[in-house]
């Protein structure tokens, strides 16, 4: 059973006029599960926001990439420029897409004793970002639980597909079988039949 939680965050100064949601998930998935989610920008199947992005498979985000992404809800491609990049702790990114709004997103994973919190954080500046905000909101109140949920899921199916229910078979460790039987047979296969003939 997956164990979520949210929390939203909502600040509006008159003077910046900024909007700010935080939301979070706690997962049984570790660190490096879920930050090897994060940073794969070529697969965002899970994402209620994005539907595809431009990014070839095994592509690395560092600060200064940019690159481009399709909306679910509108589909027209936008930039997105990575900001800041912490292994295995955080992603920062911004989003160009119109004119009259700033957004800023940031992904955050971290250990704790009740398990994995992954966080996401969306900012939006500008006179367009109620606006904006108001049809974002719905979806990105989603994404660290659909994240969370989609590294549970794949971990679950390669326990299920692994008969020992630990290990995927394409990463089970071969058994040696070379037609040696006994002891003393792999003794000289480590040590070398050399140095045990001298």
């Amino acid at each position: 059973m997956l164990s979520f939680w949210v929390r939203f965050v909502h600040r509006d100064s008159p003077r910046v006029r900024s909007l700010v949601g935080t939301y979070q998930a706690i997962s049984s998935a570790s660190v490096d599960a879920l930050w090897q989610k994060v940073v794969n920008l070529a697969d965002v199947s899970w994402h209620p926001l994005l539907a595809s992005t431009n990014a070839p498979k095994g592509l690395i985000p560092k600060p200064g990439l940019i690159y481009q992404a399709v909306t679910r809800r509108f589909p027209i491609p936008i930039q997105i420029f990575v900001e800041r990049v912490s292994p295995r702790e955080l992603l920062s990114v911004r989003i160009l897409a119109i004119p009259g709004v700033e957004e800023r997103v940031t992904y955050k994973v971290e250990s704790t004793v009740c398990g994995t919190r992954v966080s996401y954080s969306v900012t939006l500046k500008g006179w367009l970002s109620p606006v904006v905000w108001s049809f974002i909101r719905p979806y990105a109140s989603r994404v660290a639980a659909e994240l969370a949920h989609a590294v549970e899921q794949e971990i679950q199916a390669m326990r299920t597909s692994s008969p020992s229910g630990v290990i995927a078979p394409s990463t089970a460790p071969k058994p040696i079988n070379n037609g040696f039987q006994d002891l003393l047979s792999v003794v000289v296969l480590v040590c070398g039949t050399g140095y045990l003939m001298h």
